[in-house]
Order: structure tokens, then C-alpha cells, then sequence
């Protein structure tokens, strides 16, 4: 938790340095540097208006933390920009801020693809074989995660989702926790859990918590026991460091998540099962491989969000918050799988991911 202070902390001091700069950039602008000549004030006053522009209008039309990825995104643009100008022009005086109107194109167009990366939910596939028995030829998963239900879907886009996941003819559809957020209303929860238990899954659909699930703060208008029994009225199975045996042959186990003290370690999980039975494990945080690998045939994973801000997935691996951040891996013969989530947390651009649900075929040899 302090590490996210701290990191929380460092973005709003970054952000408000790109205020400072972005200010000075704006006031490079020849128009507005002309003034300067008549009414010093006033040139400064117009510099300031772009910036409080930007500010006010993504703070109000999507919300803060957006407006602080905003700003740093056209400041380190911007400084990009200028360094290169500097390069090409080297002593040559600057008559047009032609950096400063690229930097501004080009984080529009860069965030716009996040904004569309965000909001347009893609397909991804993945195929594992296994010796095991598993009652059939083939088996289907469908997996989403980090739902964070309020940001880019609804509770009435997600039935859209739901019906797309549906149309794959899924075995099992795994929910690997953050359904929910501290901003989602309780209208919204209901027809999400709705359209969740709609879909037309053969062996059910099962459902483990996430760190958002419980909520953080005091902000929104159902609990998490509202949650959990507006699941399990709509047909959804709630693991919490439970595991149940499907159709007499695969096993499925519902962690707690890693914020939760009370979690039991994947040994004491998997103490009392068949292993000659495939194992499947839904787990939010991929930060427990070493724990899980050999113990669990497939461990399915979400909360990293794929990296959502490039680079962020890449620090949370260098600070070993995650196993993994995106994709699959094998380790000591267990298929490791990373969604980049349905949806994300408070930013509603992806610019290292996009947003997916993810379909697992487990073939018998």
C-alpha cells in the first residue's frame, strides 16, 4: 500500500511540473509570444488558458486521473519534440512553435487509439493440450477479468459483451475478479451480475474476487455481500479459496486474492484433490507462480490490465509486484494465462494493451 502512495504521490508531482511546462511551451506559441511586447501579463494569462483548458475539461469529462495521464503524455511529447527541434535547428532562432503544434497532434492521436484500444473489446485465443482425462475432446473456457464496471462498460454495454461470449459456445466462463469498483452504482451491478449469469455456459460460471470487489472507500451504494448474493441469485458460482469438481472430471479452484490475509497457500488448496484430474485455477494477481507452478494445470489471471499505460506493466515487472503482465507462459507444466481485462481502473485509454475476453481451448492428447 505505501508503495502505491508513494506512486500515486510521484504522478501528481509529475503532473504538476507538466502544468509549469506545458505553460512555458504554450507561451512559445508566436501569437501568443507577441503579446509579450505589448502586455507581458496578458501573453501569460493566454498561455495559461490551453493548459486550464485541458485540465478542467478532462477532469469534468472523464476524471483526474485521466487529466494527469493527459498532461504527462503532452509534456513528455512536447520535451521530445523540442529536444529533437533543438537537434535539427541547433543555433538557428525558432520563428513558428512547430514541436509544440506536433506534440499536441500527436498525443491527441496517441490517446485517441488508447481511448479506442479501451473501449472496443477484442477477441484473443489460446490453445493447450493436456494428457489428462477430461471428459471430453475439447474444453472451453472463456475468461475475462477487470471489469471495473463503470469505466468503458456499463451495466448495459456489458450485456453486449455477454452475449458475444455466449455466441463461443463456452464449457466454463472464468471471472478472475474487479467486477466491480469503489465509483459503480448498485443499477448498473444488478444488470451486470444479470447478464453474467445469461450466458449460456455448459458447466456454469464461477466467479473469484478481486482487490477492487470489496471496494476501498465508502462511495459507492452496495456492499460486497450485495455483490456476492446478487452472483449467486443469478446462477454464479463465488469461489473464495474453494475449489469444485465439474462434470466428474476437471476441477475448478476460486482463490482469495492476495490482499486478503486470510488466503490459504495453493498447497493447502490442492491437498485434498484428484491430480490426476485437470486443475484449473482463476487467481487474480499474477504474483504467486512459483506457489502454483506444478500444484495447477491452468492458473487464469487478470489486474495487471496487459500494462494499460505504457510503460507501467514493465515497472510493476522490474519491482516484482507481478509475475507476469500480459500473455501465457508454461512453468513445470503449468499454462500461466495474463488478460489484459474487459474493461480497466479510472483510465480510460489503454496505450499498452487493449481490452479483450479470452478463450482457452484445453485439448486432450
Amino acid at each position: 500500500m505505501i508503495m502505491w502512495i508513494i506512486i500515486f504521490l510521484l504522478v501528481i508531482i509529475f503532473s504538476l511540473g507538466a502544468i509549469v511546462f506545458l505553460v512555458r511551451g504554450f507561451h512559445k506559441f508566436s501569437f501568443i509570444n507577441k503579446l509579450a511586447n505589448k502586455n507581458k501579463r496578458l501573453s501569460w494569462t493566454a498561455a495559461i488558458v490551453p493548459v486550464a483548458l485541458i485540465v478542467v475539461l478532462s477532469a469534468v469529462l472523464l476524471n483526474y486521473w485521466a487529466t494527469m495521464i493527459i498532461l504527462i503524455h503532452l509534456f513528455i511529447f512536447w520535451a521530445v519534440a523540442a529536444g529533437i527541434g533543438k537537434l535539427i535547428r541547433r543555433k538557428r532562432e525558432m520563428k513558428h512553435n512547430i514541436e509544440g503544434a506536433a506534440a499536441i497532434l500527436f498525443t491527441a492521436v496517441y490517446l485517441g487509439i488508447g481511448w479506442y484500444f479501451a473501449h472496443h473489446v477484442y477477441r484473443t485465443s489460446y490453445t493447450f493440450s493436456t494428457k489428462k482425462d477430461l471428459g471430453q475432446e475439447q474444453l472451453r473456457i472463456v475468461g475475462i477479468a477487470d471489469l471495473h464496471l463503470g469505466l468503458t462498460l456499463d451495466g448495459d454495454s456489458f450485456v453486449e459483451q455477454c452475449d458475444r461470449i455466449s455466441d463461443e459456445k463456452p464449457d466454463v466462463v472464468l471471472v478472475a475478479g474487479d467486477f466491480v469498483d469503489d465509483d459503480s452504482n448498485r443499477d448498473d451491478m444488478i444488470k451486470a451480475c444479470r447478464a453474467l449469469g445469461a450466458i449460456n455456459a455448459k458447466y456454469g460460471i464461477y466467479f473469484t474476487m478481486g482487490n477492487h470487489d470489496a471496494g476501498y472507500g465508502n462511495g459507492r451504494d452496495f456492499s460486497l455481500d450485495d455483490l456476492t448474493d446478487e452472483l449467486k441469485k443469478n446462477h454464479v458460482t463465488v469461489l473464495e479459496d474453494e475449489s469444485v469438481l465439474v462434470n466428474d472430471s476437471f476441477y475448478i479452484i476460486g482463490r482469495k486474492d492476495t490482499s486478503d490475509s486470510d488466503r490459504l497457500s495453493m498447497e493447502k488448496l490442492v491437498s485434498g484433490l484428484d491430480k490426476s484430474r485437470y486443475i484449473i485455477t482463476a487467481d487474480h494477481q499474477p504474483n504467486d507462480y512459483d506457489n502454483e507452478a506444478g500444484l495447477s494445470d491452468l492458473v487464469f489471471s487478470g489486474h495487471t490490465h496487459g500494462g494499460h499505460i505504457f510503460p507501467a506493466g514493465y515497472i510493476g515487472l522490474l519491482i516484482g509486484a507481478n509475475d507476469k503482465v500480459y500473455g501465457s507462459e508454461k512453468r513445470d507444466g503449468t499454462d500461466f494465462v495474463v488478460t489484459s481485462g474487459i474493461s480497466g481502473w479510472a483510465i480510460p485509454f489503454k496505450t499498452g494493451a487493449r481490452s479483450e475476453y479470452v478463450v482457452m481451448d484445453i485439448c486432450g492428447d
